[in-house]
C-alpha cells in the first residue's frame, strides 16, 4: 500500500500537458476542483469527469499509474461512504432496520462524494506529474507574488510548500524500507487489534523522523553551502513563458467549467 502512494512523483514527457505553463496549470486545476464542488447533479460531475479524462489523454500518463495512485484511495472511500449512508437523512427512505436507515439523501452524497473525491485525486495528480518542482516553485511564486507588498515570504512559502512535496516520495520509500527491515526482524503489522498495530507503529514512525530530520538538516546546509539566496534577485535558469497554447487551454477549462454552472441553472428551474 506505501508503493501505491505516488502523491508529489513527477514523470517526464513531452506531451501538450507537460509544454503548457505551470502557472496556467495550476489556475486550471483550481477551477478544476471549483466545477467539481459546484456540480451538484450527476450531469455537471460528468461534465467535470469527461474534463479530467480528457486531460489525462493528453498528459500521456500511463493508465495504470493513474490507478495504482487511487488503490490507497480505497479505505477511505468505503469510509467516507458509510459515513454518509448512514448519517446523511432526508428524502425517500431505501432500507430501515433497527438502527441502520438509508434514504435517498444518503445515497446521493455518497455517489456524488466518491465521484469527487476520485476526480479530485486525478486533476490534481496530473499537476504534479507533469510538473517539475522547480517549475512548480516559480510558478507559486508569481501566482502569489502580489502578496509581496504585505511584506509576506512568498518565496520562502512557495519553496517550503515545493520542498514538502518533493519530499513525500522520499519518505514513502523511506517508510517502505523501515517496515521491510522490521518485518525481517519479526515485526507484524498486519496482525492483532487496532490498539496493537497503532503500537505497532511506534517502531516506524521513531526512526522515520530522524531519518526526516536529517534529511532537513543535510538539505539545510547544501543550499548553505551554495550560498543559497532567495526572494529579491534572485535569478532563474529557465523564464516562465506563456503561449496561444496556454491561453487556448485556460479558455477550455472555463467553457467545461460555465457549462457545469448552465446545467446547474437549468435543473434547477425543472
Amino acid at each position: 500500500m506505501i508503493k501505491d502512494i505516488t502523491l508529489g512523483q513527477y514523470f517526464p514527457g513531452s506531451s501538450i500537458i507537460h509544454r503548457l505553463d505551470p502557472r496556467f496549470k495550476i489556475i486550471m486545476t483550481t477551477i478544476f476542483i471549483a466545477m467539481l464542488f459546484i456540480s451538484n447533479n450527476l450531469w455537471g460531475l460528468l461534465i467535470g469527469g469527461v474534463f479530467a479524462l480528457f486531460t489525462f489523454v493528453l498528459s500521456k500518463i500511463p493508465f495504470k499509474l493513474m490507478l495504482k495512485s487511487l488503490k490507497p484511495l480505497i479505505p477511505i472511500l468505503i469510509f467516507t461512504s458509510i459515513f454518509n449512508l448512514l448519517f446523511i437523512d432526508g428524502g425517500d427512505v431505501y432500507i430501515e432496520w433497527e438502527f441502520i436507515k438509508i434514504t435517498e439523501d444518503g445515497v446521493n452524497m455518497t455517489v456524488y462524494m466518491a465521484i469527487r473525491i476520485i476526480f479530485l485525486i486525478i486533476g490534481s495528480s496530473l499537476l504534479t506529474y507533469t510538473t517539475s518542482p522547480i517549475a512548480l516553485t516559480d510558478a507559486i511564486e508569481y501566482l502569489l507574488s502580489p502578496f509581496k507588498k504585505l511584506k509576506m515570504p512568498v518565496h520562502e512559502f512557495a519553496m517550503m510548500m515545493t520542498i514538502a512535496l518533493r519530499f513525500i516520495p522520499t519518505l514513502i520509500e523511506e517508510t517502505d524500507k523501515i517496515m521491510s527491515a522490521q518485518k525481517a526482524r519479526g515485526a507484524d503489522f498486519e496482525s492483532g487489534k487496532i490498539m496493537e498495530r497503532i503500537k505497532a507503529l511506534i517502531p516506524i514512525l521513531v526512526p522515520l523522523f530522524i531519518s526526516a530530520f536529517r534529511r532537513a538538516d543535510d538539505l539545510a546546509l547544501a543550499m548553505t553551502c551554495r550560498c543559497y539566496r532567495g526572494g529579491e534577485g534572485r535569478t532563474r535558469l529557465k523564464q516562465l513563458k506563456s503561449g496561444l497554447k496556454d491561453y487556448i487551454a485556460i479558455v477550455i477549462t472555463l467553457v467545461f467549467l460555465l457549462a457545469i454552472i448552465v446545467i446547474n441553472i437549468l435543473i434547477q428551474d425543472l
